[in-house]
């Protein structure tokens, strides 16, 4: 249901055949009425909406825009031509949602749906290979009660939500200048075939940037699960030497499915290959892995790309306890990037395993050298300290990292360690 607004009456008889025009001063007139009402319930709604979609984790950007006068009668006289004899303008007062990728805006959109009264929803955008024009969703709105209770009658109870990503938003600010408001309608196919293959390159980065983010998404939580059983791997080792004088240096290498192995005829990018390997390495399948590494290496990637897959390499090379062989692998990992923070951490905690507590030493040592604030390397430094009975540089190190994480139990425990060989 469309509310009537009161300044759409203001019409003259021109002609013997009682056909109207609108008259402007009039028309003028009764929309600045309401003008000042309108640009506070626009700034109470995007505070409104903005508060809506914070919970989303793109940071949508949100703003707040009036139609001017100019702007809605040239509308209101486009809507007469186009032989509509009553025009309902709906959007005088708009918010626009502009998100970063298209997986936001059903998300958006869903929002605004469970909090607002809506009246319409319309999708734009969906046109020939031959023709241009911008996507949005559009979504009508009653204005809360509150609001209007607050601020007085704005002449009209709907508002427009537009909801957009930031291409579709860039090419709906342009698209409006070139076509919209200059009336433009290219006659000549080159020119309407250029317009189109723009809109089409927006819309296609739209879909690889969102590609590119799903695949993102993808690693990262492929890369936090391998992360996770790195560092239980360095507890068990590590602190089993430190607690327990009858750990036993080295655990069996476990057996795994080779079996699911990225195909050896299939076509697949360095990224595809990371991706097969860090699940790999997430479902504990080390050896399928280290091939899985091994295949990228094999391709001569750039250098910056050889330092990490050697680095992630030589942790599953850890994991199955092939100690030789991860220490290799981070050797490589630092040649090719010297400020490889972790590869010196990581070669040190094998080190330390391996009870080469001098080595793990220097290796932490180079590690803070590049990067001092880290809680663990301090920690595992001041372990190889302690095992070789260096018990004051052991507790500044457990010190220092307990000053980074105060939380953490393990550190405090071995602070209590280090007080009672000092008090004997």
């Amino acid at each position: 249901m469309f509310f009537r607004q009161p300044f759409f009456i203001a019409m003259d008889n021109v002609t013997n055949n009682s056909v109207s025009s609108p008259n402007q001063d009039k028309m003028r007139e009764e929309f600045e009425k309401y003008s000042e009402t309108r640009h506070h319930i626009v700034n109470d709604l995007k505070l409104r909406v903005e508060s809506i979609v914070v919970s989303l984790n793109s940071n949508p950007v949100v703003s707040g825009r009036n139609k001017s006068f100019s702007s809605y009668f040239y509308k209101y006289l486009r809507f007469l031509k186009n032989g509509v004899d009553d025009p309902q303008i709906t959007d005088l007062m708009g918010v626009r949602i502009i998100c970063p990728f298209i997986e936001d805006l059903g998300e958006a959109e869903e929002l605004i749906r469970k909090n607002f009264d809506i009246v319409e929803e319309e999708r734009k955008g969906h046109y020939t290979f031959k023709e241009f024009g911008y996507e949005s969703t559009h979504i009508l709105i009653s204005i809360p009660k509150e609001i209007i209770e607050k601020h007085g009658n704005p002449g009209i109870e709907i508002a427009e939500i537009q909801i957009r990503t930031i291409l579709q938003d860039a090419w709906a600010e342009v698209e409006h200048e070139l076509v919209y408001k200059a009336e433009f309608s290219p006659f000549d196919e080159p020119m309407k075939r250029k317009l189109a293959a723009v809109n089409a390159s927006l819309s296609l980065a739209d879909i690889i940037f969102q590609e590119i983010r799903t695949y993102q998404r993808k690693y990262s939580r492929e890369l936090e699960k391998r992360r996770g059983s790195f560092y239980q791997k360095i507890e068990e080792s590590t602190d089993d030497l430190l607690f327990s004088e009858e750990a036993d240096k080295k655990s069996a290498i476990p057996v795994f499915d080779a079996g699911r192995e990225a195909a050896s005829g299939d076509k697949v990018s360095i990224d595809d290959l990371l991706i097969f390997a860090l699940t790999a390495h997430n479902q504990n399948r080390f050896n399928d892995a280290i091939s899985q590494y091994s295949k990228i290496l094999a391709l001569n990637p750039r250098r910056d790309i050889c330092a990490t897959i050697y680095k992630h390499r030589g942790m599953a090379n850890f994991a199955c306890s092939r100690y030789d062989e991860a220490i290799e692998d981070f050797n490589h990992a630092l040649e090719l990037d010297e400020k490889s923070y972790k590869a010196a951490y990581y070669r040190g905690v094998v080190r330390s395993v391996l009870k080469q507590y001098l080595a793990a030493i220097d290796d932490y040592t180079l590690s803070l050298s590049i990067n001092p604030y880290q809680s663990f390397c301090l920690f595992r430094r001041g372990q190889a300290f302690y095992h070789i009975g260096d018990y004051p540089q052991g507790l500044s190190d457990c010190e220092n990292s307990l000053a980074l994480e105060p939380n953490n139990k393990s550190v405090a425990k071995f602070r209590d360690l280090l007080h009672e060989k000092l008090r004997m």
